[in-house]
């Protein structure tokens, strides 16, 4: 296997950026999603780097395993929880039970979901730092 961790948080970087623009453009689950992403591919860097595999798309999940590794706060770890929960309704309109995602998510819960992720990325950049 390639050791890929730098093209993981390259990519986390710029989601969050893509949350940001999105965020700033109104889109608000779009913002939400990227959040997520953002922290997910954030903590798959920190898989590569240990030549370890990642598996599933949550960030909680992802980072309970990381802890056998790392030590893992528990606001990094409710963080992610949190996270977690935008990743299939911030985009499917069957996910709630009427409207659609767009009208589904607040300016306020994307800045919220943003610092989480900024967060959480700071934390990988931390442990990529000291492997």
């Amino acid at each position: 296997m390639v050791e890929r961790s730098k093209d993981w948080m390259d990519q986390a970087e710029g989601d969050l950026d893509h949350a940001k623009n999105d965020l700033r453009s109104g889109f608000y689950e779009w913002a939400c999603f990227s959040s997520q992403q953002s922290a997910e591919k954030a903590v798959k860097a920190v898989f590569q780097k240990l030549g370890a595999e990642a598996w599933g798309h949550s960030v909680y999940d992802l980072l309970n395993n990381l802890r056998d590794k790392v030590e893992v706060s528990g606001e990094i770890l409710e963080c992610s929880l949190e996270l977690d929960k935008a990743y299939i309704p911030a985009r499917y309109p069957n996910a709630h039970p009427s409207s659609s995602p767009r009208r589904r998510y607040t300016r306020k819960e994307a800045e919220r979901l943003i610092g989480y992720a900024e967060k959480i990325l700071k934390f990988c950049e931390g442990v990529l730092s000291k492997i």
